[in-house]
Order: structure tokens, then C-alpha cells, then sequence
């Protein structure tokens, strides 16, 4: 009993830790990518196409196109997350999105408010590092061109 207890508690062996790595990197993408679409992006999305646009521009290119990338961050970057496709590449806007809203957009509110950008910005960092894992796209593009 303590035995199984120990090897829970430890972590499992070289030999067979790739596969919870691997589950864990899944977890972190549905999560980062699928609450970014569900909670911000799809709001976001739908004032696309509306007579007038109410959003900020806070790196000074237009409220339009600050919108469009936010869009495409927020949606169509993570749903290339939650689908491992292009995993390291749709990080990046992704990042700059959330290093934005906490430094610029809301750098004057409080930090309960800027708290949800930092909360997303450290799932999209290490996914940055660990790329898609083993459950993704990116797994099977690998494996097709066998890289």
C-alpha cells in the first residue's frame, strides 16, 4: 500500500512519464485555448461587422484593426491551440494579446482586474516552450514529414 502510495506521490518513471507529460500538456491547451474562445474571443468576435466599433486601441493602430487582432488571437489562435496546430506559432499573438491587457490596457485598474491576463499569459509561455505534445495535430504533421 504505501509502495503505490509512494509511486503516486513521486511521480511515475522515466519510462512512463511521457504519457502523463503528455496528458497535462493536453489539459493545459483545452483549458488556455478553450476558456480564451468561450470567455473573451467569441464576445469579441461577434462585434466584428457591427456599424460602429467600441473597442480600444491601445498600441494606436485603429480600434478596427486592434479588434481584428484581438479576434484572431483570442479565437482563431486559440483554437489552434485546443486542436495542437501550429502550437508555438499561435502562442505568440496570444501572448502579446495578454502582455497588452496587462500592461496597457489595464495598467491604471487594479491588480484584481489585470489578474486574468497573467493567468492566461503563464499557460501560453509554457506551451510556447513545451509546444502541442503528444495529442495534437502538430504530433501527426511530425510524424507524416518524420521529423
Amino acid at each position: 500500500m504505501w509502495t503505490a502510495f509512494l509511486k503516486f506521490a513521486c511521480g511515475p518513471t522515466e519510462q512512463t512519464s511521457s504519457n502523463g507529460k503528455d496528458m497535462g500538456i493536453l489539459l493545459v491547451r483545452l483549458y488556455a485555448g478553450g476558456l480564451m474562445i468561450w470567455l473573451h474571443g467569441w464576445s469579441k468576435a461577434q462585434k466584428i461587422g457591427a456599424e460602429t466599433i467600441a473597442f480600444p486601441d491601445p498600441i494606436g493602430v485603429g480600434a478596427e484593426l486592434s479588434l481584428y487582432l484581438a479576434v484572431f488571437a483570442e479565437v482563431v489562435c486559440a483554437a489552434l491551440l485546443v486542436v495542437g496546430l501550429f502550437t508555438r506559432f499561435a502562442c505568440i499573438p496570444l501572448l502579446v494579446t495578454m502582455l497588452v491587457a496587462f500592461f496597457i490596457v489595464h495598467a491604471d485598474d487594479p491588480m484584481k482586474v489585470r489578474e486574468p491576463a497573467l493567468l492566461y499569459l503563464l499557460p501560453y509561455l509554457a506551451l510556447l516552450f513545451s509546444g502541442a505534445g503528444r495529442y495534437s495535430f502538430d504530433k501527426i504533421i511530425r510524424n507524416k514529414l518524420y521529423l
